[in-house]
C-alpha cells in the first residue's frame, strides 16, 4: 500500500517511540506523538493524518483516548485504532461509539498492527468513494428498520450528544440517529453540504437569508447561530452581491 501519515496518542514514551519504529518501518510517516488530548488536537489541525493510533489510558491527559477520539475526529474524519490494556467490557462499549477502524489489546504485535493499519485505511478509503458516488438518496436506521431519505431534502444535521438530529424539508421534527455528526456526515459529501461547526451540518441549497450571525432555512422558523469563526469561510461558499 501507498505509505501514510499517521498521528501517534500514547502517553508512555517507550511505547510511543516502538510504535513509531514499527510504522516507519513499514514506511508510514509519523505526523506527531501526541501524549494528551490538547497536543492531539493540536497535531491533527497543524497537519491532519491519514490514520490516528489511539491509547485508551492517558495519563496526565483531561480526558482519556476516547473522548480525544470523539474531538479529534470533528475536525478530521479518518479511521481511528485503539491501542489499550484495558479488555473490560465497559471500556470496549464506550470506544465503539466512535466507530473505531479497530481495537487492540496491548502488548500488540507488529505484523498485526501493520495489517490492521492497511485494512482500516482500505475499508475508509473504500467506504468514502462509495459516498461520492452515491444516489441523490439514502437509507437512515429508523424505528428499528432503514427509513429512504432524498438528499435534496435534508435540511441540516445537528449533534446532540450520543445522538444527530436530521432536519428534513417538509418534517415537522427531526429524525434521531444514534451515531456522531463526523460518522454520518461521510454520507453527505455533496458540495451543498456544508459543516458550519463540529455540531453542525447544512444544505446550503436550502439557505434562504443571512445575516449577521444567524442563518435562516427554507421551512425552518428557527434561526440558526453562525459561530463567528466560521462566518468568513461561509461567506465564500455563497455568491454575494457586495456594495460600496
Amino acid at each position: 500500500m501507498n505509505p501514510l501519515t499517521i498521528l501517534i496518542v500514547e502517553d508512555e514514551l517507550i511505547t510511543a517511540m516502538d510504535l513509531r519504529e514499527t510504522l516507519e518501518e513499514a514506511g508510514h510517516t509519523v505526523t506527531a506523538i501526541a501524549r494528551d488530548f490538547q497536543s492531539a488536537l493540536t497535531a491533527v489541525k497543524t497537519n491532519p493524518p491519514d490514520l490516528a493510533l489511539v491509547d485508551i489510558q492517558l495519563t496526565g491527559s483531561p480526558v482519556d483516548g476516547i473522548t480525544t477520539a470523539k474531538e479529534i475526529l470533528a475536525y478530521h474524519p479518518m479511521p481511528i485504532l485503539y491501542l489499550t490494556a484495558n479488555s473490560e467490557p465497559e471500556t470496549f462499549r464506550a470506544a465503539k461509539e466512535t466507530l473505531p477502524a479497530a481495537y487492540l489489546l496491548k502488548p500488540f504485535r507488529h505484523d498485526e498492527l501493520k495489517l490492521q493499519i492497511e485494512l482500516a485505511y482500505f475499508n475508509f478509503q473504500l467506504h468514502r468513494h462509495a459516498d461520492l458516488t452515491a444516489p441523490g438518496h439514502l437509507f437512515l436506521p429508523i424505528d428499528k428498520g432503514y427509513e429512504k431519505v432524498n438528499l435534496a431534502d435534508v435540511l441540516f444535521l445537528k449533534a446532540d450528544g450520543s445522538y444527530v438530529k436530521v432536519y428534513m424539508s417538509g418534517r415537522e421534527h427531526p429524525y434521531h440517529i444514534s451515531t456522531n455528526l463526523s460518522h454520518l456526515a461521510h454520507y453527505f459529501l455533496q458540495p451543498n453540504f456544508y459543516r458550519l461547526s463540529r455540531s453542525l451540518l447544512i444544505n446550503l441549497d436550502h439557505l434562504e437569508r443571512l445575516e449577521s450571525n444567524h442563518l435562516f432555512l427554507v421551512d425552518h422558523k428557527t434561526p440558526i447561530q453562525i459561530p463567528t469563526a466560521s462566518r468568513k469561510e461561509l461567506m465564500k461558499k455563497l455568491t454575494v452581491v457586495r456594495t460600496k
